[in-house]
């Protein structure tokens, strides 16, 4: 497990590292341009991300021993809200890299037995689950940001295979939130790259399936926006799924956030 937590550490690093390269060359109108995300500006993206940076470091730090003061979350959107598109552009840079400061520092022994009180679970998580949820955060929106200038951008591969393995296990749960497995009528297995997709009364992600009743053909990145909600027209050239669902039956279960 603690060698998923390093290469999930290492994906959130070269997010930041591309997101920051593409943003700091941003204009004004192009900060105020419509991203991937609907209803959200590219800075609204960012101020997204950088709230959560701000909110998600604390209880990581908090987990090492470092003291951090207190602020409700909604002051910390309420002034991220308030903030011009360029601040907020500029406070994600700032507020991800002291996020990613913080996991980068930690050691060995730290990444296997850390665990976090994120403060809307039941219970505290390990590390893994805790920076597995922010890639997810991460990954999805840094293609909102990307894709509002170049049509053709996918989730960064690297991402999206680190992400499969973590619906696997660590962050499986997520999916109770955002899959709404009503949609469909009958229970279905669809192999999806790098693991099976199954969907009964829940929905689940599994290393692999025996005898699956469909087949998702595309790319690993493809899947993770599926499962975001991003694998949409125009964004889904050269996906397709045969068998007993449709593309169109998965974007049901899969709404999106």
């Amino acid at each position: 497990m603690t060698q998923l937590v390093d290469r999930t550490i290492t994906a959130l690093r070269s997010e930041h590292d591309t997101l920051a390269g593409l943003v700091r060359g941003l204009t004004d109108d192009q900060l105020a341009a419509p991203s991937g995300a609907a209803e959200w500006t590219v800075a609204q993206v960012l101020s997204h991300l950088g709230s959560g940076a701000e909110i998600g470091r604390a209880p990581i730090a908090r987990a090492t021993g470092e003291t951090v003061a207190a602020e409700e979350n909604q002051a910390i959107w309420a002034r991220w809200d308030a903030a011009t598109p360029r601040a907020q552009a500029e406070g994600f840079l700032e507020y991800n890299g002291r996020w990613l400061e913080t996991v980068e520092a930690l050691t060995p022994e730290q990444r296997a037995s850390l665990t976090v009180d994120l403060g809307f679970l039941p219970e505290p998580v390990p590390l893994v689950t805790a920076v597995g949820m922010r890639l997810s955060e991460v990954a999805n929106h840094s293609w909102d940001v990307r894709v509002a200038f170049d049509s053709g951008a996918g989730v960064d591969a690297d991402s999206a295979a680190v992400l499969v393995e973590l619906l696997t296990g660590p962050v499986g749960f997520m999916l109770s939130f955002l899959a709404k497995p009503a949609e469909l009528a009958d229970p279905v297995s669809v192999a999806v790259p790098g693991a099976g997709l199954v969907i009964d009364d829940a929905v689940t992600v599994v290393d692999h399936l025996e005898a699956p009743s469909a087949t998702f053909t595309g790319p690993a990145e493809a899947f993770i926006r599926l499962v975001s909600g991003r694998l949409k027209a125009p964004y889904d050239k050269d996906v397709t799924v045969e068998g007993s669902v449709t593309l169109d039956d998965l974007r049901r279960v899969f709404p999106g956030f």
